[in-house]
């Protein structure tokens, strides 16, 4: 499941892959998009805490830096919500119909709670 979402040559989770490897006629289809690396940072921290299996500590260690290092905006905070499959910004706006004060701050909390709980049985649920 990984290795198909991840972009091993630019980095980041591709927004959209065709299941089948047909040719993809959105415009959008090589985007990294802010909310899916939010919810798969929650999915591995997740996923770690309950199997402590080691891939996905570092499947989440892997999509947290890449998500900081290329949606976070350092100069004013927040995220970027849209980049080019190279990790550059394509939209500096950081809130639209689209985009709201949702899914980032979810994401941190979630992974907050998830990794400063002592055991795997205190794990809140997404």
């Amino acid at each position: 499941m990984w290795k198909r979402g991840w972009d091993d040559e630019c980095g980041g989770l591709r927004y959209y892959d065709d299941l089948k490897g047909l040719p993809i006629q959105e415009y959008w289809h090589d985007m990294k998009f802010w909310w899916p690396h939010c919810e798969a940072m929650i999915a591995t921290a997740l996923a770690w805490k309950l199997t402590g299996q080691e891939r996905y500590a570092e499947w989440h260690e892997q999509v947290h830096d890449w998500s900081f290092e290329h949606f976070a905006d350092p100069e004013f905070g927040e995220w970027f919500g849209y980049l080019r499959r190279d990790g550059s910004v394509s939209s500096r706006l950081k809130g639209s119909m689209f985009k709201g004060p949702f899914h980032l701050p979810r994401a941190l909390w979630y992974c907050w709670k998830l990794l400063e709980a002592d055991d795997r049985d205190t794990a809140p649920t997404p």
